[in-house]
């Protein structure tokens, strides 16, 4: 499964939230140094969806705002 998601670094608590369009919204309390915030939104990914870290990776958009969101395995949830 592959989601949208648009991150929004140095937020006060690290959430996963679905939009009205669709797409995801990751608030995540870490900055984006060092990949600390993608960890952090593949931690919280993989969470959400009760899969390990190691089936979630970030197809394209490491680097910026928006990003695809590999999910393997996970049914998809509203």
């Amino acid at each position: 499964m592959t989601l949208q998601v648009k991150v929004k670094p140095n937020a006060r608590v690290s959430q996963l939230s679905r939009t009205e369009d669709g797409s995801w919204l990751a608030q995540l309390k870490s900055p984006p140094v060092d990949g600390k915030a993608n960890a952090e939104l593949i931690a919280l990914v993989a969470e959400a969806f009760g899969c390990r870290k190691a089936a979630v990776s970030i197809r394209s958009g490491a680097s910026g705002r928006m990003k695809l969101v590999d999910v393997e395995g996970a049914a998809a949830q509203a």
